[in-house]
C-alpha cells in the first residue's frame, strides 16, 4: 500500500506545480482547490467503480466462465489462465487510489450534515470492497482508507478476512439506508445530476443497497445454506422491487472515455476478445432470442464462438445491446433478485417458489434485454413446477442472464454451474477461482498476505 499512498499524492503536486500567482506575497493556485465538494466526490465515486464492474474485471471473469473467448494480445494470457501478479496492477489501483479512497472521502465531506451523499458513498464503498474481495480474497480494508495520515497502518495496512469484509458489508449497508431513510429536509445538499447513475433519488439508492445485501447473503451459500437463504430473501423483501424499472445500471455517455467499456475496447482492440463457442451453442441450442442482441452476425452471416483453446478472428463479437457506445450495463437487477429468490427458495426447500421466481426472472431478463415477451422460449424454459425445477436449471437460465457481468464468475464458483470444461491448454489445471496478489502489494506493503494460487479458493468458495 505504500505506493498507493504515493500515487494518492501525487496529484497534489501536480496541481501545486501549476499556474500560480502571488497577491500580496502569497502563492495561490488556481489549480489547487482548498477542499472537495461532495458532488465532485459522488461523480469521481461512481466512475470508479463502473470501471471496474463493467471494464478489465468484467472481460477476465467473462472468458473464465467462456461468455466470451480471448482471442488475441493480453486476452490470449487470460484464454490460458496466465493471470499473474502483474496482471491485474491497474485494477488494484482503481479499487483503493480512484474508487475506495474518494468514497470514503466523500462519507467524511459529507458528514451528518449530508446523509444522502454518506448513504449513496456507502453503497458505492460496498460494491467496490465487495469486488476487491471476490476477486482476491482477504484484501486491506480497515486500515487501508486513512488518507494521508503518515502512519504505519496507513502505509502498511492489514489485509481483512473475507468473512469480516462481507460483515462489515451488510452492517455499512445498514447504515447507508438509515442515511437514505432521512428526510430531504435534513440535508444541507442534495444530490441532482452529480450522481449520473440514479440522479439524486434516494428510494432507488435504497434499493440498490437492498440488492447488494441479498447479493452477499447469498455469496454465503456453502458456508451457511439455511442462514443465507433465509437472509437474502428477507434483503429481497425489503427491497420492494417491482420490475425492470428498479435496476441500477452503469451509465454511460458518447464522447471519449465516457464511452461503454465493451465498446470502446472492441473499437480499440479489434479481435482481442470474441463470444466464447460454448455461450453460442447454449444460445442457439434454444432458440435464445437474446442471442442477436448478445452477439454480432460473424463473417459468414450466422453467429460462432471460438473455442476455449483456440482463435478465431471471423466469430461473432459482443453484440450491440453491451457494446454500443452510450448503453448502458446493469450493475444490480431485478431479475437477478428474482434468481436469488430462486436459489434461496429451492436450499430452503420451498420448490414452488423456486419455480415461481425462477420463471419470473427469466421472463424479466428476456423483457430487459430484447424488449418484449418470447412466447415459445418462456413455454420452453420459463414454465417450470415445482416437479420439474432444479438448481441446474436456475443457474444455467442466471448464466444467461448475467452475460458481460463479474457476478456469473462468482455463481460459478460457488455452485458449479454451468458445467464448463477448462482450456486442456492452460497453464493451471482448472479454471482460476481467484486472482493472485497483486505485485505492489508484494513489494510495498510489508502487511500483505501474498497468495499466487489461483486455484485456492476464497473463504466463501469453501
Amino acid at each position: 500500500m505504500k505506493k498507493i499512498f504515493l500515487i494518492l499524492t501525487m496529484p497534489v503536486i501536480l496541481f501545486g506545480s501549476g499556474c500560480s500567482g502571488w497577491v500580496d506575497d502569497v502563492s495561490t493556485s488556481p489549480n489547487a482547490p482548498t477542499e472537495v465538494t461532495p458532488a465532485l466526490l459522488l461523480t469521481v465515486s461512481e466512475v470508479a467503480m463502473q470501471s471496474l464492474y463493467t471494464g478489465q474485471l468484467a472481460r477476465t471473469s467473462s472468458i473464465l466462465v467462456q461468455h466470451s473467448a480471448g482471442n488475441d494480445f493480453q486476452m490470449i494470457d487470460v484464454r490460458d489462465y496466465k493471470i499473474t501478479e502483474q496482471s491485474n496492477t491497474n485494477e488494484w489501483k482503481t479499487f483503493y487510489a480512484d474508487a475506495l479512497i474518494n468514497q470514503q472521502e466523500l462519507i467524511n465531506v459529507a458528514g451528518n450534515e449530508n446523509p444522502y451523499y454518506r448513504g449513496i458513498a456507502k453503497v458505492l464503498k460496498c460494491m467496490t470492497i465487495g469486488l476487491a474481495t471476490d476477486f482476491y480474497g482477504d484484501v486491506p480494508y480497515s486500515q487501508a482508507l486513512l488518507g494521508l495520515e503518515a502512519t504505519e497502518a496507513a502505509l502498511n495496512p492489514a489485509y481483512d478476512s473475507q468473512e469480516s469484509i462481507i460483515a462489515s458489508i451488510q452492517s455499512e449497508l445498514d447504515g447507508a439506508i438509515n442515511d437514505l431513510s432521512a428526510p430531504a429536509t435534513a440535508n444541507a445538499l442534495l444530490p441532482g445530476s452529480d450522481d449520473f447513475i440514479h440522479n439524486g433519488d434516494v428510494a432507488m439508492w435504497i434499493k440498490a443497497a437492498y440488492m447488494l445485501k441479498a447479493r452477499y447473503a447469498n455469496r454465503l451459500s456453502q458456508r451457511d445454506a439455511t442462514g443465507s437463504a433465509n437472509d437474502a430473501l428477507a434483503f429481497i423483501t425489503s427491497a420492494g422491487l417491482a420490475s425492470n424499472a428498479d435496476n441500477t445500471n452503469a451509465i454511460f455517455g458518447i464522447n471519449g472515455n465516457e464511452l461503454n467499456p465493451w465498446a470502446s475496447f472492441n473499437t480499440t482492440r479489434a479481435n482481442y476478445i470474441k463470444m466464447g463457442e460454448f455461450f453460442i451453442d447454449m444460445l442457439e441450442t434454444s432458440t435464445d432470442p437474446r442471442l442477436p442482441l448478445y452477439a454480432t452476425l460473424d463473417d459468414g452471416g450466422g453467429y460462432s464462438g471460438v473455442p476455449k483453446n483456440s482463435v478465431d478472428p471471423t466469430a461473432s463479437n459482443t453484440g450491440e445491446l453491451y457494446s454500443s457506445n452510450a448503453n448502458p450495463l446493469p450493475l444490480l437487477t431485478y431479475y437477478e433478485m428474482k434468481f436469488i429468490e430462486a436459489e434461496a427458495k429451492l436450499r430452503l426447500g420451498d420448490a414452488a417458489g423456486a419455480a415461481a421466481a425462477h420463471n419470473d426472472a427469466v421472463k424479466a431478463n428476456i423483457l430487459a434485454t430484447v424488449g418484449a415477451a418470447d412466447a415459445a422460449y418462456e413455454a420452453a424454459n420459463a414454465s417450470e413446477t415445482a416437479g420439474t425445477i432444479t438448481l441446474d436449471k436456475i443457474m444455467t437460465q442466471k448464466y444467461i442472464a448475467m452475460f458481460t457481468q463479474c457476478e456469473a464468475w462468482a455463481d460459478y464458483r460457488r455452485t458449479g454451474l454451468p458445467a464448463l470444461t477448462p482450456n486442456p491448454d492452460a497453464i493451471v489445471d482448472g479454471i482460476p477461482v481467484r486472482f493472485p496478489t497483486c505485485i505492489d502489494e508484494r513489494l510495498y506493503n510489508s502487511s500483505a498476505v501474498v497468495i499466487g494460487d489461483i486455484l485456492a479458493p476464497v473463504w466463501w468458495d469453501n
